[in-house]
């Protein structure tokens, strides 16, 4: 067909699979909001996948930094970070059932099976407001799984949590001026 060797899919892989979902240039050319979520669903299996498999997960995520050619930036630092952190949420919420597994392969939002939001669907939504801040609508690193009720409750509040990691993107240059002080100046 004409692809070269490294061009080639391989859907078993979960470094080369992070890599494509997390690519800046890709998610650069996302339109619309909220285009990125699908990615982190992927991305939650893809690295529940690697685990299961007996892979070590910082060196997955450090190949598909390589493989995407962020290695070594704040950006892959923080993606790495917030990626493990999802894994982390999808295992306390019970998301990593076969049906789970199946639905985030698919980025479609994987069913609660553990504690008070049981049977409610993990939405992803952004730490830090898209409102407040529309350059991070389609960046995965600012994406975190939560349960469907808390993203309607939530709204556009700006945590603490938020406005620390507002300014650690801004000090990393990830984050503009304009949407750091957006952050920083929000009730």
């Amino acid at each position: 067909m004409g692809l070269r060797a490294e061009e080639t899919i391989d859907d078993s892989n979960p470094a080369r699979s992070i890599a494509s979902l997390t690519d800046p240039a890709k998610l650069a050319t996302l339109k619309g909001e909220r285009e990125a979520n699908p990615s982190l669903q992927k991305c939650v299996y893809w690295l529940a996948y690697a685990e299961e498999h007996g892979e070590k997960l910082e060196a997955v995520l450090n190949e598909s930094a390589k493989l995407n050619k962020t290695a070594g930036t704040p950006y892959a630092g923080f993606l790495s970070w917030g990626l493990l952190e999802n894994l982390k949420i999808a295992k306390e919420l019970g998301l990593l059932t076969p049906e789970g597994m199946a639905e985030l392969k698919q980025g479609k939002l994987a069913t609660i099976t553990k504690g008070e939001y049981s049977g409610q669907k993990a939405e992803a939504d952004g730490v830090i407001p898209v409102a407040l801040c529309p350059e991070l609508q389609n960046q995965v690193m600012n994406l975190e799984l939560i349960p469907a009720s808390l993203k309607r409750t939530k709204s556009d509040k700006v945590t603490d949590r938020a406005k620390v990691f507002a300014k650690e993107l801004y000090e990393a240059k990830l984050l503009s001026q304009e949407g750091w002080k957006r952050v920083e100046h929000s009730p």
